[in-house]
């Protein structure tokens, strides 16, 4: 009988982390499959927390279903880089993330707990597409498409967002959606 598939023996090295050849390479980086911690030190990747602040543009692993449901500020940006950006938010109850277009930036939005109506459309009077999203559920938005979407359930909506390129300043926390919406005033002029 002829095998597709390697079978998980640790035949090759990269099938068990301990026993990789370049593991042991001096001056090579010292893979952990958990989290490596890049001068993270003060934080236990067991302890149940992670710490909600830009990590970019630095390699960053995480756990982006327990940093999303961690979060509770109505934006924390969690890594920017040069060519995308990952932002955590938490819409409240009956709340939603605003009637909003980007014209240059395309979006991916994933659901990681609670529920919400997604509304997008060609224009801010005319949004003809709609669905719901459920736990892990993913929105693709097209720049260009305005876009909604709303708490519909009752608790707050966990969701982490990919812009591409980033849409937010670097290191940006709103704790509120009304802070959010003064600092895009202000940063619009």
């Amino acid at each position: 009988m002829m095998m597709m598939y390697p079978t998980p023996s640790g035949h090759y090295p990269w099938q068990n982390p301990v026993t990789n050849s370049w593991y042991h390479l001096p001056g090579s980086y010292y893979w952990n499959p958990v989290y490596y911690d890049w001068n993270y030190s003060s934080w236990d990747p067991y302890a149940g927390h992670i710490p909600l602040r830009d990590h970019g543009p630095r390699p960053f692993v995480v756990n982006i279903d327990q940093a999303a449901k961690q979060n509770n500020n109505y934006r924390t940006a969690l890594w920017t880089g040069k060519y995308f950006q990952v932002t955590l938010m938490s819409i409240n109850v009956g709340e939603d993330i605003g009637l909003e277009v980007h014209p240059t930036t395309d979006q991916f939005i994933r659901v990681e707990e609670g529920q919400g109506l997604v509304q997008m459309g060609d224009r801010k009077d005319h949004l003809d597409f709609q669905e719901m999203a459920y736990d892990d559920y993913a929105m693709m938005i097209p720049a260009g498409k305005w876009h909604n979407v709303t708490n519909t359930g009752d608790k707050p909506l966990k969701i982490y967002v990919i812009y591409a390129p980033p849409e937010h300043p670097f290191g940006t926390v709103h704790e509120t959606k009304e802070i959010a919406l003064s600092a895009e005033r202000n940063h619009h002029g």
